[in-house]
């Protein structure tokens, strides 16, 4: 908006109807436009061929450099963190409970003023046995402050991953952004096929479920893009064009390594509007090289190049590898740093510290303006809200399949039908 003024009031109105009760429970004198990742979707949908950054924030500097990366593009964009990052057994300091307090005190500090959702990534169940006590701990992260939550069975077979995601929904709230996903992240092993796909969908939809995004297995990895494959775009294009009916976006996972013109063609041929970022945000805070897709470029021994007066100083680049190499620590495991040295980096000088985020927020612009194309989405959410007069836009989807059609007995026997290659074996990586 041109008119300062004018974008003020509609700021200040979009304050008042677009945070979801939850965060204005935790934070009732914020100025930070905290919002459900539903209406971070359907902006992106509105403006069309393109997709937002959900940038895992494992380190206070990641956060920072994202949220200003996003003032400066105008972009709304979402703040999350996995499970297993910043879960009960995180190995990051920013964690599903203190996400949302961190991400409104700086956006606070900075006078963010964009839309931002906070999202609980890869909430992982990989047994049956653990949806039970799943449910009171989704309940607390909505306490904390989480405004958009992936429920992941997809390490489950088929029928299990779908009654997973059923049974646990109740515990999400009507107006949050809700992920689903099929398909493991496997690289180019167990690719996602149509029927898996529209099993899940279906099955959710004939329980009155309508998830704003599905990821799949299209050919990515997490951490660090070794193979030069990455994300296949014309079968992620084929899904969503089978999932159009029922009006899922999709959720780009293991982003970081590919390159610039596949991140294009996944924003503007597919119906993806999230784009997982982590690993690259990380190497970039620290300084470490990478190519200009961010993925690490390594020596002749196979180790991590620190670009000198880059990100952090070298001595603590020396203390983080001798650290890791005690530890046994290599490749994408140096992420396991993270926790134990977030103090060691806040206690750096401050041009230091000031540099690790301006790294993040230089490469964030970039993908946000030149790669995803979500400059100004951040105007059209807000229009949407003042428009709805709601913290919540409302489902994309409508019921078209037949509850009795998806008993769980039934649901057994079509997913017993599936013909799909599920790829190896093994507890891989979310």
């Amino acid at each position: 908006m041109t008119d300062s003024n004018k974008y003020t009031q509609a700021f200040e109105t979009a304050l008042d109807y677009g945070r979801p009760p939850n965060i204005k429970k935790l934070f009732p004198n914020s100025k930070a436009l905290i919002v459900s990742g539903k209406y971070i979707d359907q902006a992106m949908l509105k403006k069309g061929q393109c997709m937002t950054i959900a940038a895992n924030a494992r380190s206070s500097f990641v956060l920072r450099g994202t949220l200003a990366a996003a003032q400066r593009a105008n972009a709304a964009v979402i703040i999350e963190i996995a499970r297993s990052e910043g879960g009960t057994n995180a190995y990051c300091p920013v964690s599903l409970w203190n996400m949302a307090r961190q991400t409104d005190a700086i956006m606070n500090e900075l006078g963010i003023t964009i839309p931002v959702a906070i999202h609980a990534d890869h909430f992982g169940i990989k047994t049956p046995q653990e949806v039970e006590p799943a449910k009171a701990e989704i309940d607390s992260l909505f306490d904390a402050g989480i405004t958009s939550i992936a429920i992941d069975a997809s390490h489950m077979p088929d029928d299990q991953n779908l009654l997973a995601n059923i049974e646990l929904n109740s515990h999400v709230p009507d107006w949050a952004g809700l992920e689903t996903e099929v398909g493991e992240i496997k690289g180019t092993l167990g690719l996602s096929t149509d029927e898996e796909a529209l099993f899940l969908i279906q099955g959710l939809n004939a329980h009155n479920i309508f998830p704003d995004w599905i990821a799949l297995n299209n050919g990515t990895t997490h951490g660090i893009e070794q193979s030069g494959t990455g994300i296949d775009v014309e079968l992620t294009s084929q899904i969503h064009e089978a999932l159009s009916p029922y009006g899922v976006s999709g959720a780009q996972h293991g982003t970081s390594g590919n390159n610039s013109d596949r991140l294009r063609a996944i924003a503007s041929t597919t119906r993806t509007t999230k784009a997982n970022v982590a690993t690259a945000l990380q190497m970039v805070s620290w300084g470490v090289k990478v190519n200009d897709f961010g993925n690490a470029i390594l020596d002749d021994t196979g180790n991590f190049i620190k670009q000198k007066g880059q990100g952090l100083t070298e001595e603590m680049w020396s203390k983080m590898s001798d650290y890791a190499a005690a530890k046994g620590l290599k490749g994408g495991d140096f992420k396991k740093l993270n926790l134990p040295f977030e103090p060691h980096l806040l206690s750096l000088p401050r041009e230091i510290r000031q540099r690790m985020a301006k790294n993040v927020e230089n490469f964030v612009f970039t993908l946000l303006t030149e790669v995803f194309n979500a400059k100004d989405t951040a105007d059209i959410l807000i229009s949407q809200i003042l428009e709805q007069k709601s913290h919540t836009p409302g489902h994309k989807a409508k019921k078209i399949d037949s509850e009795t059609e998806w008993t769980k007995e039934k649901m057994s026997q079509r997913a017993a039908s599936i013909t799909s290659d599920k790829g190896p074996e093994g507890n891989f990586d979310d």
